[in-house]
């Protein structure tokens, strides 16, 4: 398994930010969502330098879907970073969190009238219209409200990134944004001559998710920079802003080869330069929407493990205290992780096995044939890189609780969010 950020093996037992894992179950219990603030401060700083933010203007808006407490929210303002928020909910975290909405970017393919109505009386800095019918409630609510709201165009621009199906977004058949060949974006454009309230600043694509190639990052860095040229000579409208969306790929497992935060960044922004030069045009802010490659390898999941079940010749089962109610993504995605026993890490690896969830579903299953020490009922096992979309996709399938989760850094826990309870679970019944 591989060690991420302040990940370290002290006797055998895996520490993370100081803080010994078995000390952390014996006072959270399991499961446990456990984040290393050291490493996400990193990451943070690291997007800030090499994205050229002080420097050149960019901004860095963290991709709240990923994970969004309001501890989240609080430490990226401590780290001067922007936000991407995708629903009512979200931005009602960050508002009461007392996060900067100046700093917000709204986004959402089918934003509802209360959350349209939400984010200009709070005082969104940018909404992301990603269709027709936000332009019209979006104007009609600012012209009720007396506002001018700043606005960026998503576009689908057309580039297949090779990632899950499920998380491309870029290519022409998606639910998201303005497309492209079908005139949709001009067609858009049109539009603002009937509108006061809206101000055309920017526009906005998100090709995929999970991607580890520079290429498609580059192709629509060329796309975006001469549709802000043609927008110019076309409709004399000075865009000042280009979102390019997220999407940077992260380490899962051995088979992920992800670049660097500094590779990315400088190749998106070298690119960018040598576009708008060969293009005559100045280089606009740029802006840039990581959540994934920020919080996913500085959070890790806690188990207790339960029953092993060998079914000779076939396979053997581990079964631990959570599963798809909190980590979803391989029962969606297939996706891959990584795992050990915590109080066993210098341990030889030698027994082949499934790791197997709680819940009543045949594929509840988070590891495939994963190699492991020596195993025992009792244990505690950690998967590792489940920050991002861990915690934001649990459920309450089988009316499991919520776990508690956790951050580390520097020898002391910090409570994040407490762990449900049944009473939580019917709260909301009546």
């Amino acid at each position: 398994m591989k060690l991420h950020g302040s990940m370290e093996i002290n006797n055998d037992e895996l520490y993370i930010g100081g803080v010994s894992c078995l000390k952390m179950v014996e006072e959270y219990k399991t499961p446990l969502y456990v984040f290393d603030e050291e490493l996400i401060r990193k990451n943070c700083r690291d997007y800030r330098k090499y994205f050229k933010v002080d420097e050149n203007k960019n901004r860095v808006a963290y991709a709240g879907k990923a994970f969004l407490p309001g501890y989240m929210c609080r430490l990226i303002k401590e780290e001067n970073m922007c936000l991407d928020v995708v629903s009512g909910g979200e931005l009602y975290t960050a508002y009461k969190s007392g996060f900067p909405m100046e700093n917000i970017f709204f986004h959402g393919n089918n934003k509802t009238k209360e959350e349209v109505e939400m984010g200009v009386k709070y005082g969104v800095g940018k909404f992301v219209v990603d269709n027709f019918y936000e332009l019209e409630l979006l104007e009609d609510i600012c012209e009720k409200e007396d506002k001018i709201q700043e606005i960026y165009f998503r576009i689908t621009p057309g580039i297949e990134a090779h990632t899950h199906e499920y998380i491309k977004t870029g290519q022409i058949d998606s639910k998201f944004g303005f497309a492209l060949v079908n005139g949709d974006l001009y067609n858009a454009i049109e539009k603002l001559k009937n509108y006061s309230r809206v101000k055309l600043v920017g526009l906005h694509a998100h090709i995929g998710s999970q991607i580890f190639d520079e290429e498609p990052f580059l192709d629509e860095v060329d796309i975006m920079m001469k549709l802000v040229k043609e927008i110019k000579e076309k409709y004399n409208i000075e865009l000042t802003d280009v979102d390019l969306g997220g999407g940077v790929g992260v380490y899962y497992t051995d088979e992920d080869k992800p670049k660097t935060i500094k590779e990315f960044c400088s190749a998106i922004i070298d690119r960018a330069e040598k576009t708008c030069s060969n293009l005559g045009i100045e280089v606009p802010k740029l802006i840039i929407e990581p959540g994934r490659s920020i919080i996913a390898n500085a959070g890790s999941t806690l188990y207790t493990i339960g029953s092993i079940k060998d079914i000779k010749d076939v396979r053997v089962y581990v079964s631990v205290d959570g599963g798809m109610t909190d980590n979803i993504r391989p029962s969606l995605y297939h996706a891959g992780y990584e795992c050990s026993i915590v109080n066993k890490m210098n341990k030889n690896v030698e027994n082949e096995v499934t790791i197997a969830g709680k819940c009543c579903e045949s594929g509840d299953i988070l590891i495939n044939n994963v190699s492991i020490s020596e195993i025992e009922s009792g244990d505690t096992l950690i998967t590792t890189s489940t920050g991002a979309y861990g915690y934001s996709m649990a459920s309450n399938y089988n009316k499991i609780q919520k776990p508690a989760v956790i951050a580390v850094k520097d020898g002391e826990i910090t409570p994040v969010c407490r762990r449900q309870t049944y009473e939580d679970v019917i709260s909301l019944e009546l």
